[in-house]
C-alpha cells in the first residue's frame, strides 16, 4: 500500500492528527492483509520524516526527482513500514 499526500492543516498541527491518521493507515493496511506500506517524502520535510519513523517507517532509500534537484541537493527520501502477518 502506497501512503501518499497525508497533511494536516497548519491551524490544527501539533494536536497528533498526522500521527493518529497515520496509525490509521497502518491499521487499515493490516486489516486488509497488505504486509507493507511505502510513501516518499523529501529532504526538507523534517518533521514528517521524524513523524514516520516513530510510526515504525524506515528509510529504504533516496532520489533525486530531477536534474535541477540534483544540483540543488533536493532530495526524496523512500520509506518502508513491514507489517509482518498480523499474528
Amino acid at each position: 500500500l502506497e501512503l501518499k499526500r497525508l497533511s494536516v492543516s497548519r491551524e490544527h498541527r501539533g494536536r497528533g492528527l498526522a500521527r493518529a491518521l497515520c496509525r490509521e493507515v497502518l491499521a487499515f493496511a493490516r486489516a486488509r492483509g497488505y504486509s507493507t506500506v511505502v510513501l516518499s517524502t523529501s529532504v526538507v520535510q523534517v518533521v514528517a520524516q521524524r513523524l514516520y519513523e516513530g510510526q515504525g517507517f524506515r528509510k529504504v532509500g533516496a532520489s533525486y526527482p530531477s536534474l535541477l534537484g540534483t544540483l540543488l541537493n533536493f532530495q526524496i527520501f523512500h520509506y518502508r513500514c513491514d507489517l509482518g502477518d498480523g499474528n
